[in-house]
């Protein structure tokens, strides 16, 4: 069970990839949203339960449903890798029924440890995928991890393809928004860096948003003749396809950067209130590719929902357009947009 958030959803993948690997005959059901289950497309033989929130799973008499449902399904095993009030009831239920259940360990104490706005304790703790298999494993399935997940380029799928023709150059993305403020980048630098990459690259996609977002998103198009905007264009399935085609994504911490590690795609992450010490790195993710300020504030939370302390998101505002596009460009290696620029505009 792992009902939200999308990128903590994105993070069981890996993990019940391994399981299905170590127990191919092993009967695995995903209980998760429906919008989720593009994630899971390359683990075979997935059954899934969709969770209906505002449906036939609202409230407390919805949650009992879903524990009839599951006792339906012939379910006699279930991980909790979510631990919240839902999850709570659901499994309470299915324990009543003789149902087994793990229950992930969240560590909140040490994250609260790191957060807390004096004597930090910062040190790196167990990824969420590590506390995702450590569950399963409490309910006797012994299985390891891969090291990282495989890149497997999907046809580029035809609204782009129709749009800006076939992949003939080094193609980067930039996903700048998350939900909380304190994962953002402030819209000024996303102006200045993606006009930053659109100078290095063939084409420039521009990834999640709300309508707010897909209107900046759509000006950036305008702007910048290599620029592409998906937000609100494709499905969710579709913008996998074209992320595996990319050869490098820049991200927050947010689903995105998860997304883009399930296809084994390279992620230039920026981070600002959170950290990636706190477990929720992209997977297989390559450490020197988080871009951070060093500031005795951060982290200031886990999920970047609190208030800046000093009112500025200095955190975030104090990462340079320039140093993030530096480092997508020691993923891509040179192009020939690069080759062709004098040394003087490299210093400007």
């Amino acid at each position: 069970m792992r009902l939200s958030a999308m990128g903590d959803v994105a993070m069981t993948v890996p993990v019940v990839a391994a399981l299905r690997h170590a127990y191919p005959e092993l009967r695995i059901s995903i209980l998760t949203r429906t919008g989720f289950r593009p994630f899971f497309r390359a683990v075979p033989d997935l059954e899934f339960v969709d969770f209906d929130p505002n449906g036939r799973h609202k409230g407390f008499f919805g949650l009992a449903r879903l524990a009839g449902e599951l006792r339906a399904c012939g379910i006699d095993t279930i991980a909790d890798l979510h631990d919240v009030l839902r999850t709570k009831v659901v499994r309470t239920l299915a324990r009543l029924g003789g149902t087994r259940v793990a229950v992930i360990d969240k560590g909140r104490a040490e994250k609260r440890e790191m957060t807390r706005r004096s004597g930090k304790r910062l040190v790196p703790l167990a990824p969420m995928t590590e506390r995702y298999r450590h569950t399963i494993r409490r309910l006797g399935f012994d299985f390891d991890m891969p090291r990282e997940p495989q890149k497997a380029m999907c046809a580029v799928p035809l609204p782009v393809a129709e749009t800006v023709g076939p992949k003939t150059d080094l193609w980067v993305g930039i996903a700048p928004f998350a939900k909380h403020r304190g994962k953002i980048y402030p819209i000024p630098l996303t102006d200045e860096l993606i006009g930053l990459l659109n100078e290095t690259y063939g084409r420039v996609f521009i990834f999640g948003g709300g309508e707010h977002e897909k209107s900046f998103a759509e000006g950036m198009e305008k702007r910048h003749p290599g620029v592409v905007s998906v937000i609100g264009r494709m499905s969710m399935s579709q913008e996998m396809d074209l992320i595996s085609n990319l050869d490098a994504i820049v991200t927050m911490d947010s689903a995105t950067m998860h997304i883009a590690s399930l296809l084994g795609v390279p992620v230039v992450s920026v981070w600002g209130a959170t950290h990636p010490f706190a477990g929720f790195y992209g997977y297989g993710q390559h450490p020197d590719n988080a871009v951070q300020a060093d500031l005795p504030c951060r982290p200031c939370s886990v999920f970047g929902n609190k208030p800046c302390i000093s009112g500025d998101y200095r955190c975030l505002t104090s990462i340079r357009p320039r140093e993030i596009a530096r480092r997508v460009e020691e993923i891509t290696g040179p192009t020939a947009k690069t080759a062709d620029r004098t040394p003087d505009a490299d210093r400007s």
